[in-house]
Formats: structure tokens, C-alpha cells, sequence
């Protein structure tokens, strides 16, 4: 007999059965190694970042089972969110997605079509079926996956324009949307205020988008690599917060440690 297997809690879940906000960490590195040792941390989630990094189905897969030893929940991110795209993460076994630019409700209406299943009514989902090929239901092994794979995955969109702000109450609204993430380095861009994330207009479109996520009674999370920053919206409400990126840390801290043996030697070296 083939062995049935039960697939881990969804990000939904877990923050459905939080008590406190959890705390995520980013890796960007592309490394299955790296993954790990993030995972390992005791972080509550991990962002497999494909969007801005060197990573695709094949790299995010390795992470994905690095990480699969791990109490933490993986959130991977696509470079974007088309139906194709959606399908190919959804396959390889990514149950929690983080889908970046949303800016308004009927976009974020076709991403929720984009990862489920058709059931043959108007405006179904979309999603090619081919879990017998896909680790998604562990090539079958995951008993009833057809019938109850939205069960199985959670859907975060993320809110990181101005338009999206603008129209983030309805994009909370949308149904299938389990969470949203902002992210305030775009929505800085986008304002105007290029690499000022902490600038006050800022600050209160992430405070919108957190008291439009709680009044439609879904999680909010929000990037903030500042502890400040993190605080701040961790007082306001949000749910998940992402505090540091292995790569940032990396940088950061061999930066630090060189510098103390150095006398700040390092930097003028990097000026040549």
C-alpha cells in the first residue's frame, strides 16, 4: 500500500493559531545551504525570495526540502503573479505564496483564480490540473487533493504602490486573499520618496494597509528590516513581520567584524 501522507500547516493557519506575531527572515542567497541555517534560526517563517533573486523552480525546490526538517513556515515568492507562473510554484510544492505588485482588487481577483483548481462555474479557478505529476499532492500520495487543495494553500498579496494603498480596503475584501504583506521600499518608490521607507507618507500607507487588513479580519505583515520600523507596525496590528534578509545580515556582519580588527581599513579599501 502507497504511504498517505498529510501536508504541514499553512502559513493561514499558523497565524490563525498565533498568540504573538511571528517573525520571519528572508533568503535571497539562492542556497539550500543557506535556507537551512535560516530555517534553523528559530524564525516562524522563511520568504524564499524569487522576484529579486538568483533563484528559480529548481533552486526554490532544493530550499524547499532543505527547510522541509524545520518547524518554520516557508512563504515563497514568484517573480510575478500570472496563472502559469502561479501553476509551476503551486506544482513544485510551494504552499504558501507571496505574490508581489498587486495594486488593485480585480488583480488580486485573477490570483486567487490563478491558484485554484477549475469546478467548472463561472469565474472558477484556472489552475492547471496535474497533481499526479506534482509534489503539490506528493504524487498522489496526499489522500483528496484535487477536491481540497485551496485547503492546502495560502495566498498572500502584496501591497507595494500607492495604488494598491488606494485601493487596499478592497484588495482585503477579496475573497481567497488570506493575507497581505507590504512592502515599503517599493510603495517609498512609487511615492516619491526613493530609499526613505520610514518617511511619514510612507509609514501611514503601511498603517493603512495594516487597519484595512484587521477590519476585513485577515493578517497583515509587513517587511521592516528596522527595528524600529518593526515595533512600530508590530504596536499597530501586524501580524507577521519580516526583520532581516541572510544576505543583508551576511553583509552586515562580516562588514562589522573585519572593521573591528581593522580600524575602518575596510572602507578605504572599498573605495579603490
Amino acid at each position: 500500500m502507497p504511504i498517505r501522507l498529510s501536508l504541514p500547516a499553512t502559513l493561514r493557519e499558523r497565524l490563525a493559531d498565533a498568540d504573538r506575531p511571528l517573525i520571519g527572515l528572508w533568503a535571497c542567497a539562492g542556497s539550500p545551504i543557506t535556507a537551512e541555517i535560516v530555517a534553523g534560526s528559530g524564525c516562524d517563517w522563511v520568504l524564499l525570495d524569487a522576484e529579486h533573486s538568483p533563484n528559480g523552480l529548481e533552486s526554490v525546490l532544493a530550499q524547499l526540502y532543505a527547510m522541509s526538517a524545520y518547524p518554520v513556515a516557508p512563504l515563497v515568492r514568484p517573480p510575478f503573479g500570472d496563472t502559469v507562473t502561479i501553476k509551476q510554484f503551486l506544482d513544485l510544492g510551494a504552499q504558501n505564496l507571496l505574490i508581489p505588485m498587486v495594486d488593485s482588487a480585480e488583480q488580486a481577483a485573477e490570483i486567487v483564480r490563478a491558484a485554484r483548481y477549475p469546478t467548472g462555474e463561472p469565474g472558477a479557478g484556472a489552475r492547471g490540473v496535474g497533481s499526479a505529476l506534482a509534489r503539490s499532492a506528493r504524487w498522489n500520495r496526499v489522500e483528496g487533493y484535487l477536491g481540497r487543495a485551496a485547503e492546502t494553500i495560502s495566498l498572500t498579496v502584496q501591497i507595494e504602490s500607492a495604488a494598491a494603498v488606494a485601493d487596499v480596503e478592497r484588495i482585503a475584501a477579496v475573497p481567497g486573499v488570506d493575507a497581505l504583506f507590504v512592502g515599503p521600499s517599493d510603495l517609498a518608490a512609487s511615492m516619491g520618496h526613493l530609499g526613505q521607507q520610514s518617511h511619514p507618507e510612507v509609514v501611514a500607507g503601511v498603517l493603512r494597509a495594516i487597519a484595512a487588513g484587521r477590519a476585513a479580519g485577515i493578517p497583515v505583515g509587513v517587511n521592516a528590516f528596522v527595528p524600529a520600523d518593526a515595533e512600530r507596525y508590530i504596536a499597530a496590528g501586524a501580524a507577521f513581520v519580516a526583520v532581516g534578509a541572510d544576505v543583508a545580515i551576511l553583509a552586515r556582519q562580516t562588514e562589522a567584524l573585519v572593521d573591528r580588527f581593522t580600524g575602518g581599513a575596510g572602507e578605504e579599501r572599498a573605495s579603490y
